[in-house]
């Protein structure tokens, strides 16, 4: 268990380090704009570009393991949409609520905790997580939000807009050319390769700091009575119904999935919500506080249910099939 601690304890302790500077600092929320450039446009790119590219192109063929794990990610989605339409009765809130039941910190804590609890085995595992479930969440929400707003554009329209968001998303750029380099076996410059795995270095201590950071700027109100049922969903059932999936599917295809794919693949399901849940919201200006709440507390949640996921991967003591 103390393997374990020593594991977690650097990625929660970067968040709680950000959130204790960010209450004490109390610096404009506008001091962290470059901060969040940085991550977003440059330093997780590389991190999603050197994974894919470093991957065998074989193994992220894998299409039952894709359907099995964005399925997963779909119904989480679903349920937490329902849970926040019968509180709300509003679709634009319901929709912001299904993202903080379904969509997990997959980008800021998920490669690093995957790659530090399971090796270099799990990249592959991971890439194609973040690159399913967050093709699937940018396709859902715009959408909602639309017929939430009642907007005029045609469905036409629409569809441009969001393949638009997606294509230029630079997540999505750097997992494409990850592909392609993977599938072209390229191998950039020596010294190109050592700048971007120093972003890669640099991506998940700058974005779990300025995680903790944004999370103390937001104001701390009472928890509305659904966020705990999404925070339930999003840290407890999420990887249960993954690994339920991948049990069924890795059964029916006979896919044989890896002990290492399985563990990632709860690992990624298992992390609390994301701050793009926030940012989402405070962008549609819809749950706004009730957004915030979720990445708040959920993110203290998980320093319990995360780690109990993370011991179980570590002693072996997860089922890799829930059904034998």
């Amino acid at each position: 268990m103390l393997d374990v601690v020593n594991l977690a304890l650097p990625f929660f302790g970067l968040i709680f380090l950000g959130l204790a500077c960010g209450k004490l600092k109390q610096i404009p929320e506008t001091g962290l704009a470059w901060m969040n450039f940085f991550i977003i446009y440059v330093a997780l790119p590389a991190l999603f570009y050197r994974i894919l590219a470093q991957t065998p192109l074989e193994q992220l063929r894998q299409v039952a393991f894709i359907v099995a794990t964005t399925l997963g990610t779909t119904i989480a989605f679903a349920l937490s949409f329902g849970i926040g339409y019968l509180m709300r009765r509003h679709v634009g809130e319901a929709t912001i609520a299904g993202l903080a039941g379904g969509y997990g910190n997959i980008g800021y804590m998920g490669p690093g905790l995957a790659l530090s609890t399971l090796g270099v085995d799990a990249a592959a595992p991971v890439a194609l997580i973040f690159c399913f479930d967050t093709l699937l969440l940018f396709s859902i929400v715009p959408f909602l939000m639309a017929v939430s707003a009642g907007e005029k554009k045609s469905i036409a329209a629409t569809t441009l807009d969001v393949v638009k968001k997606i294509v230029l998303h630079p997540f999505i750029i750097a997992s494409a050319l990850g592909v392609v380099s993977a599938a072209f076996h390229f191998q950039p410059p020596v010294a190109l390769d050592r700048l971007m795995n120093f972003l890669q270095t640099a991506a998940a201590p700058c974005a779990l700091f300025t995680l903790g950071v944004t999370v103390a700027l937001r104001p701390l109100q009472k928890v509305p009575w659904e966020v705990p049922w999404l925070i339930a969903i999003k840290l407890v059932v999420h990887p249960v119904i993954v690994l339920a999936l991948l049990s069924l599917l890795g059964d029916f295809t006979q896919s044989g999935f890896t002990q290492t794919w399985i563990y990632a693949a709860v690992l990624m399901a298992a992390l609390p919500p994301a701050l793009n849940v926030f940012v989402l919201a405070r962008q549609y200006d819809t749950w706004v506080a009730q957004a915030s709440s979720s990445v708040l507390f959920g993110t203290f949640v998980s320093v319990v249910t995360l780690t109990t996921v993370m011991w179980l991967v570590k002693v072996q003591a997860l089922p890799v099939n829930l059904f034998h």
